[in-house]
């Protein structure tokens, strides 16, 4: 499969969880953040282990436990925390500093050389992001921009590791492992927090069934699968579509305005997806010879 198609496939992870806004305010009940995120792991997990019924190797537990931590228990908690305290725009904007640390961690981490091109594109979506998402309204609050800036950090780690720890076990089960370890580390944190859950309603139901079977499992699937494939640095910028989509939901279900710094936005964080995503140095040369 080329590498067009597996960026292709990759993209549709972000797509998706940019539905998650509108999904979280319109369709669940309000104020259950922590739960929200274990319901959306942990049974997504489990279905995949059940469809997968496949082990890692027990040398691997470790690690999947840290990967199901990083990219799932932290960065859940802390984005929910970040989305209570703060504008989805100022939440977005300081999240979209993870394509940029996700450079520089491979650098370190993968011994991956710096590229200029990738680096330009990751400043640039950060500023895209900003006048796609941010008003003239928006205020920090210093809890929540240090939650916003953990959550971006402990993606970035989990972007980077899951490329170098990769057991000999496939995709799905991979990724079915990490959501069940990361919904587990979650059950007491929600317990001890937040209360019980009220009566689901069937519009309820339906929205933590597409936040854990297309919004977890599906697309943690692709984003992994792509991760293994073509690279961290290749797919972490396609993370600009998340927002992308949120606004662009907004517009068109709930009826938002877009403003013309909007639409600018929109226009550079697409540049930015599609020139982050182009093979760079010695591999773009090869092609163009």
């Amino acid at each position: 499969m080329s590498k067009a198609v597996d960026l292709l496939l990759a993209a549709i992870a972000p797509v998706i969880w940019g539905t998650t806004y509108i999904v979280t305010s319109q369709m669940l009940p309000p104020g259950y953040p922590l739960t929200d995120a274990m319901l959306r792991a942990l049974p997504a997990g489990l279905l995949l282990m059940a469809l997968t019924r496949q082990i890692p190797p027990a040398a691997w537990l470790g690690r999947l436990v840290i990967l199901g931590a990083l990219n799932f228990s932290v960065f859940w908690a802390a984005l929910f925390v970040a989305a209570y305290r703060l504008p989805g725009g100022v939440a977005a904007t300081l999240g979209a500093i993870q394509p940029l640390i996700v450079l520089l961690l491979a650098r370190f981490v993968l011994a991956t050389p710096l590229n200029a091109t990738r680096l330009l594109t990751a400043v640039a979506g950060i500023g895209g992001v900003a006048l796609l998402v941010l008003g003239p309204t928006a205020k920090l609050d210093m809890v929540g921009v240090a939650a916003a800036l953990i959550g971006a950090l402990s993606m970035a780690c989990g972007v980077v590791l899951t490329r170098r720890w990769k057991p000999p076990v496939s995709a799905l089960t991979f990724t079915g492992w990490q959501l069940t370890a990361g919904g587990i580390l979650l059950v007491p944190v929600a317990s001890l927090l937040e209360p019980a859950l009220p009566p689901l309603t069937a519009l309820n139901i339906a929205g933590f069934a597409w936040l854990g079977l297309f919004g977890a499992a599906l697309t943690y699937f692709l984003w992994f699968r792509g991760i293994e494939r073509v690279g961290p640095q290749s797919v972490t910028g396609l993370g600009f579509l998340s927002p992308l989509t949120a606004v662009l939901l907004g517009w068109l279900v709930l009826g938002e305005a877009l403003t013309p710094f909007q639409i600018l936005g929109a226009a550079i964080v697409l540049v930015c997806v599609v020139a982050g995503a182009r093979p760079t140095g010695a591999k773009t040369l090869e092609k163009l010879a």
